[in-house]
């Protein structure tokens, strides 16, 4: 039976932070996260998260977006099955997004309401959002710490180490010393531990073919993006040829087509699409599963709030494989005040509430909120 969407609500949030988050294309001076939230007429709602880590103004601009271009859309809008809102919206607001040329905010927003109507759908279901993609899913799923930059790596290391994690990844390629620094983290790791690097797409081909012996003599999980995730196929057809070591991205891939092309290729051996920055559960479910029909390694990308962070380890648990869930180590409390969201043991757990099991945003964010909006029938 379908139902009506009544209410469409956003709130924005920004918690300054003492150490900003760097990468090697920009830093991130506070953290950010833009929540949503669906209504339908009965009085059912969903909640979802919307990308807006980058640019430095980029969660009130999504909000705006979603409440003054997209909510039209929206509101008053039935809906049948969970997926309706992702191919519906994907179409009416193509022309839009081409005509101002925003076509990564345009995907987040969808991204997100998708995310809420999945929530939505499964707590009218009465199970959890891992069961409603899949009543087989898995009762948790393992994690890795992420977020690490290379030169703050011992302490932060040791303190997901502490926290159960056995697996880490480090922030590159901000300079000459990026091999160096690795050697230096890997001999650190204890037995059974596991270490990857995200160069953030910071090396030329030149300087990624370079160091392709040094990077393999590591001995790392897989290493990130080294080049632009935009490049020609022939020159990921390069890297996968010099580096032994897997190689890894998506995070940075839209679409459908273009990641049944990066699966076809086979360049990646990990593919990691982010549920808030496209596609949201129903393109990024779909894409898992052909990641793993294909016999490659889906680790779902996330890096945020905790809406998205419960709502990606819900998809890994549901779609299944060896893939790890990430997860941010510096302090978010955008993140860490949603209960579900804590990791113990490198292990996060999938509650059995309905949908991803929040009913409320947590009260202690209200000191970091922006901006809130509403839209409604």
């Amino acid at each position: 039976m379908a139902q009506v969407i009544e209410r469409v609500e956003v709130f924005c949030y920004r918690v300054p932070v003492k150490v900003p988050v760097a990468t090697s294309f920009g830093v991130m001076r506070d953290r950010p996260a833009v929540f949503v939230k669906l209504t339908d007429h009965d009085g059912c709602f969903g909640w979802g998260e919307i990308f807006a880590n980058w640019p430095a103004a980029a969660a009130e601009h999504r909000a705006q977006l979603l409440v003054r271009d997209i909510c039209v859309l929206v509101v008053g809008a039935d809906v049948a099955q969970a997926g309706d809102l992702f191919e519906r919206l994907t179409a009416q607001t193509h022309i839009r997004a081409l005509q101002s040329g925003e076509w990564g905010p345009f995907r987040q927003v969808v991204a997100g309401l998708d995310i809420a109507l999945h929530d939505m759908f499964a707590r009218r279901h009465e199970v959890s959002l891992a069961r409603f993609l899949n009543r087989k899913a898995a009762d948790s799923v393992p994690t890795y710490a992420s977020g690490i930059a290379i030169n703050a790596a011992p302490e932060l290391i040791a303190q997901a180490r502490a926290a159960g994690h056995d697996a880490f990844k480090v922030k590159i390629g901000f300079g000459a010393g990026d091999l160096d620094e690795l050697r230096e983290v890997a001999r650190s790791l204890h037995d059974g531990e596991t270490l990857m690097a995200d160069v953030n797409q910071a090396w030329s081909v030149e300087q990624a073919l370079a160091d392709a012996d040094g990077i393999d003599d590591v001995g790392l999980g897989w290493l990130e993006e080294p080049v632009r995730a935009d490049l020609p196929a022939s020159d990921w057809a390069a890297l996968t040829g010099a580096f032994v070591t897997p190689l890894a991205g998506g995070e940075n891939i839209t679409g459908h087509a273009d990641f049944d092309a990066a699966i076809a290729a086979r360049h990646l051996s990990v593919i990691q699409p982010d549920i808030v920055k496209w596609g949201g559960l129903s393109g990024c479910a779909a894409v898992a599963r052909k990641v793993r029909d294909a016999g490659l390694r889906y680790c779902p990308h996330f890096l945020g709030g905790g809406i998205g962070l419960i709502a990606s380890g819900h998809l890994l648990a549901a779609v299944g494989g060896d893939g790890l869930l990430e997860v941010d180590v510096n302090p978010n409390p955008l993140r860490d005040a949603f209960g579900g969201a804590l990791v113990e043991g490198g292990v996060f757990d999938i509650a059995d509430a309905p949908g991803l099991g929040i009913d409320d945003l947590p009260e202690e964010l209200a000191q970091f909120q922006t901006l809130a909006l509403e839209a409604r029938a």
